[in-house]
């Protein structure tokens, strides 16, 4: 009868190259979807509402419409303030930029796969020789 070994776990290490590149897919998809970064989205101001135009021109003058503002960044606040408006803007915004989003997310994606790759010796002797006797073991470059 075989004995099972134990499975060896590896300790749990911060990655900033993961970290960055998890970033850079954070912003990709907020900028299409929201229209400001990551950031942006979370500090961002609440100015999303309706204001009425009147119409001064034309055939309609004298028209009072409700014009939507605001909906050029997309903020948390938004969201909670006038949840159907934000997301029917972000769902517009998801439509038109998927293309962009999806290439700029492909090409993000090949430039940190050779850009490891390229460079795993020199990432290798930093993490070596810097990061592990400043920073310990749980975090690498």
């Amino acid at each position: 009868m075989a004995k099972k070994r134990k499975r060896r776990s590896r300790r749990a290490s911060f990655s900033v190259l993961n970290a960055l590149e998890a970033y850079v897919y954070a912003t990709i998809l907020t900028e299409g979807v929201a229209g400001t970064s990551p950031i942006g989205l979370i500090t961002g101001a609440t100015d999303i509402g309706y204001t009425s135009v009147k119409d001064t021109t034309g055939d309609l003058a004298g028209v009072t419409s409700m014009v939507a503002t605001g909906t050029g960044a997309i903020s948390i606040g938004d969201i909670v303030e006038q949840p159907s408006l934000a997301l029917s803007t972000m769902a517009g915004n998801f439509q038109s930029n998927l293309l962009p989003m999806s290439l700029a997310a492909f090409t993000t994606s090949i430039t940190f796969r050779v850009g490891k790759r390229l460079l795993r010796r020199p990432i290798s002797n930093i993490n070596r020789n810097i990061i592990k006797p400043a920073l310990g073991a749980g975090v690498r470059l």
